[in-house]
C-alpha cells in the first residue's frame, strides 16, 4: 500500500505525521521523503545511508551541421528551452523538462542526447524502516523528475509512506498520483482552511481517497472542522497544540517519542486505512 501524507500549505506538520506513521507501522515499512527541495525526514529518523544515486535528465544538444533551422523543435517546446532566429539556434538545458518532444519532431535528426544532473537519491535504513529520499541540486527549478526517480525505489509488498511536498502543484501531483490513500494535514487557521480546500480539490480530481488530520488543534477556530463536516470529509485525528511537541520537534525528536500517548492513535489510524 502506498500512503501519501500531503497538505495544501507548508509547515502544517506533514513530516511530523509521516514519520509518526512509519514508526508506528508494523511489518515491511518504507519511508520516502518526496519533498526533494527541502527533505527533513532524515532529521527525525536518522537513517544510515548506504547508497547514493545521481539523477540525470535527457536534454537536447543541437548538431548544427545537420540543422536546417526549421523551428519545429522550438515550436513544440512549451518551456522555451530551444530558440531559433535566422540561422542561429540555441538550447537552454536549465529550462528543459525532458519531454523529448524536440527529438520526435526533428526530421533531420539534428538533436543529440545530452544529460543534466538534477539531484541525488539516497537510500538506507532507520532501524527496521527502509529509507529513501531525494536531494534536489541547488539552483535546480524542476523537481518532478527527481521525485519520480525516488519513487522508482518503492518496495513492492511494503507499506510505503510518501512524505509529499507542500502545495498543490506539479511536485505534489508527481508524489500522490498513484497513491492508494492520502492523509491531508492541516491546521485550524484561515490559511490552513484555504489551502486544505485546494488540496481536497486536487485529490477529488485525481479520484484518490483521503481523510484529514488537524495539527495544532486548539489554536485558531473551528472553521476547518465545520467545513469538513459540510463536505463529508473524515477527520481522523486532532494533534493538540502543545509546547512539549514543539520542544521535541526542535530537538529532532519524533512526535510519538515526545508524546508516547499518541502512538495508539497512529496505530489505530493505520489499521483503519488498511481496512
Amino acid at each position: 500500500m502506498k500512503l501519501a501524507v500531503a497538505s495544501g500549505k507548508g509547515g502544517t506538520g506533514k513530516t511530523t505525521v509521516a514519520v509518526s506513521l512509519a514508526l508506528c507501522a508494523t511489518g515491511n515499512v518504507q519511508y520516502m521523503d518526496c519533498d526533494v527541495e527541502e527533505p527533513n525526514g532524515h532529521l527525525f529518523l536518522k537513517p544510515q545511508i548506504t547508497e547514493r544515486i545521481t539523477c540525470k535528465v535527457t536534454v537536447p544538444v543541437i548538431n548544427e551541421e545537420k540543422c536546417t533551422y526549421c523551428g519545429k523543435c522550438r515550436d513544440i517546446c512549451r518551456f522555451n528551452a530551444i530558440t531559433v532566429f535566422g540561422k542561429t539556434i540555441m538550447a537552454f538545458p536549465e529550462l528543459c523538462h525532458a519531454c523529448r518532444g524536440c527529438f520526435l519532431v526533428c526530421d533531420e535528426k539534428a538533436i543529440d542526447e545530452g544529460e543534466r544532473e538534477v539531484g541525488v537519491v539516497e537510500k538506507g535504513s532507520a532501524g527496521s524502516i527502509s529509507f529513501c529520499h531525494g536531494k534536489l541540486r541547488i539552483g535546480e527549478a524542476m523537481s518532478p523528475p527527481l521525485i519520480k526517480a525516488v519513487k522508482k525505489h518503492i518496495i513492492k509488498d511494503a507499506l510505503v509512506i510518501l512524505d509529499a511536498p507542500p502545495g498543490t502543484t506539479c511536485p505534489v501531483i508527481a508524489t500522490v498520483k498513484d497513491a492508494d490513500y492520502v492523509i491531508l494535514v492541516t491546521e485550524p487557521t484561515p490559511f490552513g482552511l484555504n489551502d486544505l480546500k485546494l488540496a481536497v480539490g486536487v485529490l477529488r480530481k485525481l479520484d484518490i481517497p483521503f481523510s484529514v488530520i488537524i495539527n495544532r488543534h486548539g489554536i485558531g477556530d473551528d472553521r476547518v472542522e465545520r467545513w469538513c463536516a459540510e463536505e463529508g470529509i473524515d477527520i481522523k485525528m486532532k494533534i493538540p497544540f502543545d509546547r512539549k511537541i514543539a520542544e521535541g520537534y526542535a530537538k529532532a525528536q519524533p512526535l510519538v517519542e515526545t508524546r508516547t500517548d499518541l502512538r495508539a492513535s497512529f496505530e489505530q489510524l493505520l489499521e483503519e486505512i488498511r481496512q
